[in-house]
């Protein structure tokens, strides 16, 4: 048997965590979206939307209901920020002074292992 009997508490655990991240990540788009939405280089009706995504998504995520659903719109809105600070606002991978891209690509790849997990309602 070995370690992998227990692989499905491993994937439960990273949908908590993924999920307890992209709550508090939500909650300020979805409080001051007006405000995020000049630094983000966004209209605040997309920073609102994203909250909103962003917030059922984790819940899917965490509860296993609609998770792969939920885990796929959260793989597309980290393609979106790896993308844009690649391409926009020329970001490193790693920066001293700001946030590189490293965290959104730890976050999209915990989200593939999500998706292909296959695990259902609670994970169990």
């Amino acid at each position: 048997m070995g370690l992998s009997q227990y692989s499905y508490l491993a994937v439960f655990l990273l949908r908590v965590v993924v999920a307890a991240i992209f709550i508090v990540h939500s909650l300020p788009k979805l409080k001051n979206a007006k405000t995020m939405a000049g630094g983000m280089g966004m209209p605040a009706g997309a920073v609102s939307l994203l909250g909103v995504i962003e917030f059922l998504s984790a819940l899917g995520v965490l509860s296993g209901i609609f998770m792969r659903t939920a885990a796929g719109l959260l793989i597309l809105v980290m393609l979106g920020a790896v993308y844009k600070k690649i391409f926009n606002w020329k970001i490193n991978f790693t920066a001293m002074d700001k946030t590189g891209w490293e965290f959104d690509l730890l976050l999209l790849t915990a989200n593939l292992v999500i998706f292909f997990s296959g695990k259902g309602v609670l994970g169990f």
